[in-house]
């Protein structure tokens, strides 16, 4: 059917106000938010009679995360503790008889680094072969990287090239093996991974090993260190402590060192070192020595008056975090009047008669526990 050109006008006009589609906004149209934290958007709809129904959508239309809600009338996008992959771009899709119109805003995660070796490890490798282990981040804000030694202050030669830092030995040794520990670090937080490498010598040449690079011992238990060492012929294998003597009561048994009833101070790096006559190699464990905590009440004893103040501290030695529980010997509950601070004080503001008696802190850790006793004396 032909049209007139009126009619031609007339359909141009109608056409193009049917195609203009609703104008779209939201707010924020970015927001920068730290891990775990919440945060929403609001999509509006300006100027339009017409019934429109909105939709969110990811920009490249995959579904929304579980942790990622819609109001019921669909305006408003929720994200609940946010993740690093809810970093991106959301679009709201308003649809009307008038047409359809978008509106985007995108969403900024600031979270602690998370960093991936290349390879994993352990890292094997001969004498005289080229070794390097790639290092990569991921953070916000971007993470800064770093390689270091375990066991060492000396600065690393490294090479950083589109965000990957990479540790390199253009000719391994048998003293290049060791504990090496890639760091990163932005204003969320640190983030370390470890990779042991092991330079495997020649004929000959010893290479030694440890059972674990690091380990927990509890003071008073024994703990035990294995190492072992391959080479020809067989090496001898020594153990010492880094800038200390080794705990006086040890023993060394085939390349196994036994430490008997382990006090903190024994905490630190060991070395192992396997040694012939074509060379020598070393290998490293990390200790530390935690212990159970021990208790005691300052005051012991207090003597008071009726309306005085009650003040007892509970101090506890041993590894941290300890917590403090008070309770009264004898009763099932502390008295009204009383309060415990989490560093282990037991407060009364003003004493009665009716408070006197024994009262026991035990403190805990992951370890164990210890308890103490004070006795309070009240007499008019």
């Amino acid at each position: 059917m032909d049209l007139s050109p009126g009619a031609l006008i007339l359909c141009s006009l109608l056409c193009s106000v049917a195609a203009q589609g609703p104008v779209v906004t939201v707010e924020p149209q970015a927001a920068t938010v730290r891990q775990g934290e919440s945060v929403s958007f609001r999509c509006q709809v300006g100027g339009s009679a017409q019934p429109v129904q909105l939709e969110w959508r990811r920009a490249n239309n995959q579904a929304l995360p579980d942790n990622v809600k819609v109001g019921p009338d669909g305006s408003v996008l929720t994200v609940a503790s946010v993740r690093p992959g809810n970093q991106g771009q959301y679009r709201c899709v308003a649809v009307g008889s008038a047409g359809r119109g978008t509106a985007s805003a995108v969403l900024n995660v600031k979270h602690a680094p998370k960093v991936q070796l290349t390879p994993a490890g352990p890292v094997r490798a001969r004498i005289g072969d080229l070794v390097s282990v790639e290092c990569r981040a991921t953070g916000r804000p971007r993470p800064k990287l770093a390689w270091k030694r375990q066991g060492s202050t000396l600065q690393l030669v490294t090479k950083e090239i589109n965000d990957v830092n990479t540790i390199e030995w253009p000719v391994a040794r048998p003293e290049d093996s060791g504990l090496y520990i890639c760091q990163a670090e932005n204003n969320e937080g640190v983030t370390e991974v470890k990779v042991q490498v092991i330079v495997e010598g020649g004929p000959g040449a010893p290479v030694a090993s440890v059972s674990t690079a690091e380990m927990t011992g509890v003071e008073g238990h024994t703990v035990t260190m294995e190492c072992q060492a391959s080479g020809s012929p067989s090496p001898l294998i020594t153990w010492s402590k880094l800038r200390a003597p080794l705990p006086w009561k040890h023993t060394v048994v085939g390349g196994v060192l036994t430490l008997t009833s382990v006090g903190r101070q024994d905490s630190g790096q060991y070395i192992c070192n396997a040694t012939n006559i074509h060379g020598y190699s070393e290998a490293y464990t990390q200790m530390e020595v935690e212990s159970p905590p021990y208790a005691t009440c300052l005051p012991d004893q207090v003597r008071l008056h009726p309306g005085d103040a009650l003040r007892v501290q509970c101090l506890a030695h041993g590894s941290h975090p300890i917590q403090f529980t008070w309770s009264r010997v004898g009763r099932a509950r502390l008295s009204a009047g009383a309060e415990v601070t989490r560093d282990g004080k037991l407060l009364i503001a003003h004493v009665k008669q009716s408070d006197s008696g024994t009262y026991k802190c035990v403190a805990t850790n992951h370890i164990g526990s210890s308890e103490a006793l004070a006795k309070v004396i009240i007499k008019a």
